[in-house]
């Protein structure tokens, strides 16, 4: 007989064994094993994959790209969080219109200004004092060589006197330019009309001899030289003068790459302040169930008008600027002179009034950010956030 079954119920019981169990297995679980020392661990366990100095693929793209989100989130509104009442973002978004319809109001009133201010903040000046300057030059030097085709003369005339009294006036009208040249340009006018005297009294001199004599030619090859003398005499002063103040017009006259970038950005904010202007119009007639916000089509009709408006003006001055280079851009002579003053004055007209426009710019400007407040201020009152 076999002592270990002595057919008795639960005699394995006092030999230590589980009940049901008849395999002589301990009653609880062995203990859990021991993890293996970092030395006999695997190279993959001992050394993780963040320790190796590389970082994991596609870490840098995740956060360029979260970086880009985040303005793009601000700018459209995306994934901004719904407010505490019922998960509206109505207050949110009414807030972000309104920021963005008086940003680029006023981003286009300023580069409006600017703009329109580059193109016809010359047009005056040109009108009234370089333009006029440089005909005052011009005359002078004809009326000069008049006269000193006329100091030839075997007899005196009196038409050499009259010549010489034109280019002193001339010269005086010129000198009536406060920016002819700068302190140096009005030293060269006195220093020219002193020389004039110079050249008038040797002439007058060399006339008064009888025809012939040495004395005459001295005093009249003395006259010549007062007049024509390279580098100091009067017509090189003159000349010199006179390129100066056709710089002038030039400067005055250009619409250079500035000028492009300006008008440029001023056309894009326009369309720019239109469409944000429609999209706030469309949201309000969704979110809200109104048709029409005055304020909003009022802002709208005033930019697009004051854009057409300055940009016609514009285009009106800038054409007569042109036209009054292309006339002054070369010497004139003779009966040319006055017909070039009456030319340029018929160019140049009405320039004074528009420049003088400018100012109602700045005050459009003012209208255009009121309107945009009060079209939203009254809903965004509405949906103001509540103090927790």
């Amino acid at each position: 007989m076999n002592p270990g079954n002595t057919g008795i119920p639960g005699a394995g019981a006092g030999r230590g064994t589980a009940p049901g169990t008849g395999d002589g297995s301990p009653a609880h679980p062995p203990f859990p094993p021991k993890p293996p020392h970092p030395r006999q661990a695997p190279s993959s366990q001992r050394f993780p994959a963040h320790r190796t100095g590389r970082r994991a693929p596609g870490r840098w793209p995740g956060a360029l790209a979260r970086l880009i989100a985040r303005p793009v989130s601000w700018a459209t509104g995306a994934g901004m969080r719904p407010s505490d009442e019922g998960g509206s973002t109505t207050a949110r978004d009414l807030a972000l219109r309104h920021r963005l319809l008086l940003a680029l109001s006023a981003l286009l009133t300023l580069s409006l200004f600017v703009s329109y201010q580059g193109v016809h903040g010359d047009a005056d000046p040109l009108r009234t004092s370089t333009a006029p300057a440089v005909l005052s030059l011009d005359t002078a030097l004809y009326a000069l060589g008049e006269a000193q085709r006329d100091a030839a003369q075997p007899a005196p005339t009196s038409d050499f006197q009259k010549q010489i009294s034109v280019a002193v006036q001339s010269l005086a009208a010129a000198a009536a330019d406060d920016d002819l040249g700068g302190a140096g340009g009005r030293q060269a006018l006195q220093t020219v009309a002193g020389l004039i005297t110079v050249y008038a009294d040797k002439v007058q001199r060399s006339q008064l001899q009888p025809d012939g004599s040495v004395l005459r030619e001295a005093y009249l090859s003395y006259a010549t030289g007062v007049l024509t003398e390279k580098g100091s005499g009067i017509r090189a002063r003159l000349k010199t003068l006179q390129r100066q103040q056709r710089a002038a017009v030039h400067r005055q006259t250009s619409f250079g790459p500035l000028l492009w970038l300006g008008w440029s950005v001023t056309l894009l904010l326009a369309l720019a302040l239109a469409a944000a202007l429609l999209e706030t119009q469309r949201f309000l007639r969704r979110r809200f169930r109104r048709r029409y916000n005055r304020q909003l089509i009022a802002a709208g009709l005033l930019s697009l008008t004051g854009v057409v408006v300055t940009v016609l003006f514009t285009v009106w001055t800038q054409a007569g600027l042109s036209d009054t280079r292309a006339l002054l851009d070369r010497p004139l002579t003779g009966p040319h002179i006055p017909d070039a003053g009456r030319l340029t004055a018929s160019y140049l007209a009405g320039t004074g009034l528009r420049a003088a426009a400018a100012v109602w710019i700045l005050i459009g400007g003012v209208l255009l950010m009121a309107l945009a407040e009060t079209g939203l201020r009254r809903h965004i009152n509405d949906y103001r956030f509540r103090p927790r």
